[in-house]
Protein backbone atom coordinates (compact mmCIF):
# COMPACT_ATOMS: atom_id res chain seq x y z
CA UNK A 1 0.00 0.00 0.00
CA UNK A 2 1.16 3.38 -1.02
CA UNK A 3 2.24 6.11 1.39
CA UNK A 4 -0.98 8.09 -0.01
CA UNK A 5 -3.20 5.34 0.59
CA UNK A 6 -2.08 4.80 4.20
CA UNK A 7 -2.86 8.53 5.05
CA UNK A 8 -6.08 8.32 3.91
CA UNK A 9 -6.72 5.31 5.68
CA UNK A 10 -5.30 6.66 9.21
CA UNK A 11 -7.18 9.86 8.84
CA UNK A 12 -10.06 8.44 8.65
CA UNK A 13 -9.33 6.21 10.97
CA UNK A 14 -8.94 9.37 13.35
CA UNK A 15 -12.20 10.92 11.91
CA UNK A 16 -14.41 7.65 13.26
CA UNK A 17 -15.31 6.91 9.86
CA UNK A 18 -16.12 3.38 8.70
CA UNK A 19 -15.71 2.77 5.32
CA UNK A 20 -12.85 0.89 4.00
CA UNK A 21 -10.57 1.66 1.46
CA UNK A 22 -12.12 -0.04 -2.01
CA UNK A 23 -9.06 -1.10 -4.49
CA UNK A 24 -10.62 -1.05 -7.86
CA UNK A 25 -9.14 -3.28 -11.36
CA UNK A 26 -10.22 -0.69 -12.98
CA UNK A 27 -9.07 3.02 -13.77
CA UNK A 28 -11.12 5.57 -11.63
CA UNK A 29 -9.18 8.59 -12.57
CA UNK A 30 -12.49 10.60 -13.93
CA UNK A 31 -15.95 10.66 -11.89
CA UNK A 32 -17.47 8.89 -14.94
CA UNK A 33 -14.88 6.12 -14.35
CA UNK A 34 -16.02 5.64 -11.08
CA UNK A 35 -19.69 5.68 -11.19
CA UNK A 36 -19.43 3.21 -13.95
CA UNK A 37 -17.08 1.02 -12.03
CA UNK A 38 -19.68 1.04 -8.67
CA UNK A 39 -22.23 1.43 -10.81
CA UNK A 40 -23.57 4.53 -9.28
CA UNK A 41 -25.09 7.62 -10.49
CA UNK A 42 -22.06 10.41 -11.39
CA UNK A 43 -23.49 12.93 -8.73
CA UNK A 44 -22.37 10.34 -5.86
CA UNK A 45 -18.76 10.66 -6.88
CA UNK A 46 -16.70 13.45 -5.34
CA UNK A 47 -14.31 15.17 -6.82
CA UNK A 48 -11.42 17.03 -5.11
CA UNK A 49 -10.20 19.48 -7.40
CA UNK A 50 -7.28 22.03 -6.28
CA UNK A 51 -7.24 25.29 -7.55
CA UNK A 52 -4.81 28.38 -6.77
CA UNK A 53 -5.59 31.97 -5.40
CA UNK A 54 -3.99 34.97 -7.12
CA UNK A 55 -1.66 34.78 -3.92
CA UNK A 56 -0.87 31.06 -4.85
CA UNK A 57 -2.71 29.77 -1.76
CA UNK A 58 -3.97 26.52 -2.17
CA UNK A 59 -8.02 25.46 -2.44
CA UNK A 60 -9.45 22.27 -2.16
CA UNK A 61 -12.92 21.80 -4.06
CA UNK A 62 -14.53 18.77 -3.19
CA UNK A 63 -17.77 18.65 -5.51
CA UNK A 64 -20.37 16.33 -7.35
CA UNK A 65 -18.81 14.71 -9.80
CA UNK A 66 -21.93 15.85 -12.04
CA UNK A 67 -20.68 19.47 -11.41
CA UNK A 68 -18.18 21.77 -12.73
CA UNK A 69 -16.71 23.95 -10.77
CA UNK A 70 -17.68 27.71 -11.37
CA UNK A 71 -13.92 29.84 -11.69
CA UNK A 72 -16.26 33.17 -11.02
CA UNK A 73 -18.15 31.76 -8.36
CA UNK A 74 -15.22 30.30 -6.42
CA UNK A 75 -13.71 33.63 -6.62
CA UNK A 76 -16.07 35.64 -5.59
CA UNK A 77 -16.56 33.09 -1.94
CA UNK A 78 -12.89 33.24 -1.52
CA UNK A 79 -12.79 37.37 -2.56
CA UNK A 80 -9.74 36.13 -4.68
CA UNK A 81 -9.13 35.35 -8.79
CA UNK A 82 -8.66 31.77 -8.74
CA UNK A 83 -6.89 29.30 -11.68
CA UNK A 84 -6.66 25.36 -12.37
CA UNK A 85 -3.69 24.22 -10.60
CA UNK A 86 -0.82 22.13 -12.55
CA UNK A 87 0.35 18.27 -11.58
CA UNK A 88 3.24 19.52 -9.70
CA UNK A 89 1.23 22.06 -8.09
CA UNK A 90 -1.75 20.09 -6.43
CA UNK A 91 1.15 17.42 -5.65
CA UNK A 92 2.97 19.87 -3.76
CA UNK A 93 0.07 21.31 -1.75
CA UNK A 94 -2.27 17.86 -1.20
CA UNK A 95 0.56 15.49 -1.44
CA UNK A 96 -1.52 13.62 -4.18
CA UNK A 97 -0.79 12.81 -7.22
CA UNK A 98 -4.29 14.05 -9.75
CA UNK A 99 -7.01 11.68 -10.35
CA UNK A 100 -6.15 10.17 -6.35
CA UNK A 101 -6.81 13.29 -4.33
CA UNK A 102 -8.72 12.56 -1.48
CA UNK A 103 -11.08 15.11 0.78
CA UNK A 104 -9.20 13.80 4.00
CA UNK A 105 -5.47 13.39 4.58
CA UNK A 106 -3.78 16.48 3.46
CA UNK A 107 -0.50 17.75 5.16
CA UNK A 108 -0.71 21.17 5.67
CA UNK A 109 -3.39 24.14 5.07
CA UNK A 110 -5.09 23.86 2.51
CA UNK A 111 -8.61 25.87 2.32
CA UNK A 112 -11.64 23.74 1.74
CA UNK A 113 -14.40 23.99 0.45
CA UNK A 114 -17.63 21.76 -0.39
CA UNK A 115 -20.31 21.74 -2.98
CA UNK A 116 -23.86 21.33 -1.36
CA UNK A 117 -24.86 19.33 -4.24
CA UNK A 118 -23.25 16.15 -2.64
CA UNK A 119 -25.42 16.43 0.45
CA UNK A 120 -28.44 15.38 -1.79
CA UNK A 121 -26.95 11.48 -1.72
CA UNK A 122 -27.12 8.79 1.25
CA UNK A 123 -23.25 7.60 0.32
CA UNK A 124 -20.46 9.56 -1.87
CA UNK A 125 -17.66 7.69 -2.76
CA UNK A 126 -13.86 9.35 -2.75
CA UNK A 127 -10.97 9.19 -4.12
CA UNK A 128 -8.00 7.60 -1.29
CA UNK A 129 -4.78 8.91 -2.63
CA UNK A 130 -4.39 6.76 -5.98
CA UNK A 131 -6.61 6.96 -9.09
CA UNK A 132 -7.90 3.05 -8.44
CA UNK A 133 -8.86 3.40 -4.64
CA UNK A 134 -12.03 4.95 -3.53
CA UNK A 135 -13.69 4.81 -0.02
CA UNK A 136 -17.65 5.21 1.20
CA UNK A 137 -18.99 8.24 3.32
CA UNK A 138 -22.47 8.48 4.50
CA UNK A 139 -24.11 11.09 4.31
CA UNK A 140 -23.51 11.99 8.21
CA UNK A 141 -19.69 11.63 7.32
CA UNK A 142 -19.40 13.69 4.58
CA UNK A 143 -21.22 16.15 6.86
CA UNK A 144 -18.65 15.99 9.53
CA UNK A 145 -16.14 16.44 7.12
CA UNK A 146 -17.69 19.45 5.59
CA UNK A 147 -17.87 21.33 9.07
CA UNK A 148 -19.90 24.24 7.47
CA UNK A 149 -17.59 24.93 4.86
CA UNK A 150 -20.73 24.44 2.34
CA UNK A 151 -20.53 27.02 -0.76
CA UNK A 152 -22.33 27.22 -3.95
CA UNK A 153 -19.61 27.39 -6.56
CA UNK A 154 -20.75 24.98 -9.19
CA UNK A 155 -21.82 26.12 -12.75
CA UNK A 156 -25.79 26.73 -12.82
CA UNK A 157 -28.05 26.47 -16.11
Amino acid sequence: MSKSIERVQVALKNLGFTGEIRFMEKDTHTAQQAAETLGCNVGQIVKSLVFRTADNLPVLAITSGANRVDLKRLGAILESKVSKADAQFVRDATGFAIGGVAPVGIPGDVITLFDQDLFSHDTVWAAAGAPNTLFPLSQQEFSKLAAGRVFDFVERS
